[in-house]
């Protein structure tokens, strides 16, 4: 799933809800850095947490 991860992507952290919807703002070397709604920029793992993209949020059609 991480390969699909770039700047702009809308997701979610699997075990931290509280923190909201989250925008990719970069990924590098398997480091992805997140900007949440309610907690700000995270640095996460991504070999180590599977983020869940959130396509909800998309245009409807």
């Amino acid at each position: 799933m991480r390969s699909f991860l770039e700047p702009g992507m809308l997701v979610r952290h699997p075990a931290e809800p509280d923190w909201g919807l989250g925008q990719v703002q970069s990924l590098i070397n398997g480091k992805c850095t997140v900007n949440f709604e309610h907690r700000g920029k995270v640095v996460i793992d991504t070999g180590q947490i599977d983020l869940i993209v959130d396509f909800s949020t998309g245009p409807s059609p």
